[in-house]
C-alpha cells in the first residue's frame, strides 16, 4: 500500500497536476464529453433559463438598492405617509424576487441533476468498452476502485460545477450592474490633502477592486494547497472503502481462518492514512479561514467606512450612504467571489482531476504500455479457429504453445494444461482479446459464436433465468429449455428457482456455480467455447454427464480447454502444453499521468 505520510508526486492529483493548462484541458474534455450527451439539449435549456432568471434577480436587486434612499430619507426625515409607501413598494420588489429565488432553486436542482445523467451516462460509455474496463483494470492505480470515481466524484462533481457555475454568472452579472451604481455615485469624489485635491473619479469602485482583490490573492496564497489535499483525501478514501468492500466479500474464509485481527489492523493502516490526510485539510482549511473569516467580518463596517467621505462631505444624504455602502457590498461581495468559495473551488478542482484523468485514461487504453507489440486478432473463414505463433507477454515473463501453429475444427477437443503459475489464466485472456500484449494472430471464424467460460463466471443480479441466460435476456429462451439446460448438469432441483430473485453467488455452493456455467454452454449452444479450468474439481459423479453433453448438445462445439492436469481425461482428444519462453522480457508495469497533455499513458521504467 501506499505510503501514508506523504503524497505520491507521480499520483493523479499530484503537484504537477493542478497546473492551469491542465486544468483547460480537463474542462475542454469534459465540456467536450456534455456536448455529446443526449442531454445537451436539456442543458441548453436550463442554462438559458438560468441565465434569465439570474437576470431578473440582478435587476430586482438594483432596484432592491436604489429602493434605500428614499425608504431611508423617510426614516431620517420622520415622513410616516412615505414611509409606509417604501414598505409597499419593498412587499413588491421582495415577492418578486422570492419567486425569482424558488425558479432559480429549481432550475439548479434540475441542472445538477441532467449534468449528473450526462456526465454518468458518458463515464459508463467510455469505462463499459469491449474490454476496455479490464485492460483499464490492470492499468496501475488509475484503474483501482472505478465504482468510487464512477459514482461519489462523478456526484461530487457535477453537484459543485452547477454550484460553483452558478454562483460565478450571478456574481458576474451583479457585478457588471452595481459597478456602474458606484461609479455614478462616486464619480465626483475628490480627496483634499492641505491644499493639494486629487480627483478620484469612482473612487467606491477603486475602493471594491482593492479590497477584493487582497482578499482574493490572499486568500489563493493561503489556500492553493487545498487542491492537493482534496485530491490525496479522496484517494485515501477510495482505498480505505475497497479494503472493507473486500473484507466483506471474503468474510467467510477470514472467519475460518481466524484471520479478524489481522484485516482489523489492515483496514487500521486504511484508516490512518484517511486521518492523515484529513488533518492536513483540516490545517488548510484552518488557515484558510483566517483570511475569509477576516475579511468576512471586517466586510461588516467596510461598505459604510468606504462611503464615509461622501457622506461626510455632504455628497450623500443618510438614505444615499445606506445606497452607496448596499451597492458596495454588492460590488466587493462578487469580486470576493473567488474568496468566499476558494475551498470550494479546491474541492472541485480535486475531483475534476480524478474524473478527467479516469476518463482519458478509460478513453486510451489501448495506449497502455505502447512499447510492447500486440496479438494480432483476426477473423478467418467460418469452421476453423487458428492460433498462429502466438507468445503471449505476461508480468513475469513470456509464454507460448508445444505447438506454434493450432486449427481446431467445429467438434474438436483440445486440452492445453500447465502447472500452477504457468499463466494459464493470462493465455485465456489472450485467446478472449483481454490481454493484448504479445505476439502472433488468434484468427476466429467471422459469424461465429465464441463462449469465454472463465473459473469463476459472473453471475448478475436478476433472475436465475436472466442468470443462466447471461449475457442473454433469460426472456430470450423458452422456460422449458432453460429447465433442460439446469437438469443436464445436475442442477435440476433449481428448476422451480428459475423466477425467483435472489443473490445467486451467496446461495449457490462452488461446484453448483461451475455447473450452472457448462448450463449456459448447452443453452446457448455456441460454435466454439474455451474454458479456463471451469471443470476443474468438478464431482467425478458428473463427468459420465458431462462427456455424454459434449457428444450431444455440443456435439458440433469446437472445445479448447485450458486446465492443470491431463490425467484421466476422457473428454479431450488432443493435448497442448504451455511452455515459458525465455526470449520475452517480462511486461512493464503501465502508468497512466495525472496530466492530460499530449501523451497521457506511457510505460513505467
Amino acid at each position: 500500500m501506499s505510503d501514508t505520510t506523504s503524497p505520491d508526486p507521480g499520483w493523479p492529483g499530484g503537484p504537477q497536476a493542478a497546473s492551469i493548462s491542465g486544468l483547460a484541458r480537463q474542462v475542454r474534455m469534459m465540456t467536450r464529453a456534455l456536448l455529446q450527451s443526449p442531454t445537451r439539449r436539456a442543458l441548453a435549456l436550463l442554462v438559458a433559463g438560468i441565465v434569465i432568471v439570474v437576470a431578473a434577480t440582478a435587476y430586482g436587486q438594483i432596484r432592491l438598492n436604489s429602493w434605500n434612499r428614499p425608504f431611508y430619507n423617510a426614516l431620517s426625515q420622520r415622513q410616516f405617509h412615505e414611509f409606509v409607501v417604501q414598505l409597499g413598494v419593498f412587499g413588491l420588489i421582495a415577492g418578486s424576487l422570492l419567486i425569482l429565488n424558488v425558479a432559480q432553486q429549481w432550475l439548479t436542482q434540475m441542472f445538477t441533476l441532467k449534468l449528473r445523467e450526462g456526465l454518468m451516462n458518458d463515464l459508463l460509455q467510455v469505462w463499459l468498452t469491449p474490454r476496455g474496463a479490464f485492460q483499464l483494470a490492470h492499468a496501475g492505480p488509475i484503474g483501482v476502485n472505478p465504482d468510487q470515481r464512477l459514482h461519489e466524484d462523478a456526484r461530487h462533481l457535477t453537484e459543485l460545477s452547477a454550484t460553483l457555475s452558478i454562483g460565478l454568472l450571478q456574481a458576474t452579472i451583479l457585478l457588471a450592474a452595481f459597478v456602474n451604481v458606484l461609479w455614478v455615485i462616486s464619480r465626483g469624489f475628490a480627496l483634499h490633502l492641505g491644499r493639494t485635491t486629487l480627483a478620484i473619479p469612482g473612487y467606491m469602485v477603486w475602493a471594491a477592486v482593492v479590497y477584493s482583490g487582497s482578499a482574493s490573492l490572499l486568500s489563493y496564497r493561503v489556500g492553493r494547497g487545498l487542491i492537493v489535499l482534496n485530491a490525496e483525501r479522496y484517494q485515501r478514501e477510495s482505498e480505505l472503502r475497497f479494503s472493507l468492500v473486500r473484507v466483506n466479500e471474503h468474510i467467510e474464509s477470514i472467519a475460518l481462518a481466524e484471520g479478524e485481527a489481522q484485516e482489523q489492523a489492515r483496514i487500521g493502516t486504511n484508516v490512518a492514512g484517511v486521518l492523515v490526510a484529513m488533518r492536513r485539510l483540516v490545517t488548510g482549511l484552518t488557515n484558510l479561514t483566517w483570511i475569509t473569516a477576516g475579511y468576512g467580518w471586517f466586510t461588516i463596517v467596510a461598505p459604510i467606512i468606504a462611503a464615509a467621505p461622501l457622506y461626510f462631505t455632504g455628497s450623500l444624504s443618510f438614505g444615499g450612504l445606506m445606497m452607496a455602502a448596499g451597492a458596495f457590498g454588492q460590488v466587493q461581495s462578487s469580486l470576493r467571489w473567488f474568496v468566499d468559495n476558494f475551498s470550494t473551488i479546491a474541492d472541485w478542482r480535486a475531483t475534476l482531476l480524478r474524473v478527467a484523468v479516469f476518463r482519458r485514461a478509460a478513453l486510451d487504453t489501448a495506449q497502455l504500455n505502447p512499447a510492447e507489440s500486440r496479438i494480432e486478432m483476426a477473423e478467418g473463414p467460418p469452421g476453423k479457429l487458428t492460433l498462429e505463433r502466438l507468445h503471449v507477454t505476461c508480468a513475469d515473463g513470456g509464454i507460448t504453445l508445444s505447438e506454434s501453429t493450432v486449427e481446431l475444427q467445429p467438434g474438436a477437443r483440445v486440452l492445453i494444461v500447465g502447472p500452477p503459475g504457468s499463466g494459464k489464466t493470462v493465455l485465456f485472456r489472450a485467446l478472449a482479446g483481454l490481454w493484448p500484449w504479445g505476439s502472433g494472430r488468434i484468427v476466429r471464424p467471422r459469424g461465429e459464436s465464441i463462449l469465454y467460460v472463465p473459473s469463476r463466471s459472473y453471475l448478475p443480479p436478476g433472475t436465475l433465468r436472466d442468470v443462466l441466460a447471461y449475457p442473454a435476456s433469460g426472456g430470450q429462451f423458452e422456460e422449458v429449455k432453460c429447465q433442460h439446460a439446469l437438469e443436464r448438469v445436475g442442477l435440476g432441483h433449481l428448476s422451480a428457482s428459475l423466477q425467483q430473485t435472489r443473490d445467486w453467488n451467496a446461495v449457490l455452493a462452488d461446484d453448483e456455480e461451475r455447473s450452472l456455467a457448462l448450463a449456459r454452454a448447452v443453452l446457448h449452444q455456441p460454435h466454439w467455447l474455451v474454458l479456463d479450468e471451469a471443470l476443474h474439481s468438478v464431482d467425478q459423479a458428473l463427468v459420465p454427464q458431462i462427456v455424454d453433453i459434449f457428444a450431444k448438445e455440443l456435439q458440433h462445439t469446437g472445445v479448447l480447454h485450458i486446465a492443470r492436469s491431463e490425467a484421466d481425461d476422457p473428454l479431450h482428444s488432443r493435448v497442448l502444453h504451455i511452455v515459458r519462453d525465455p526470449t520475452i522480457q517480462p511486461l512493464a508495469r503501465p502508468r497512466v499521468d495525472a496530466d492530460l497533455g499530449s501523451a497521457p499513458l506511457r510505460r513505467s521504467a
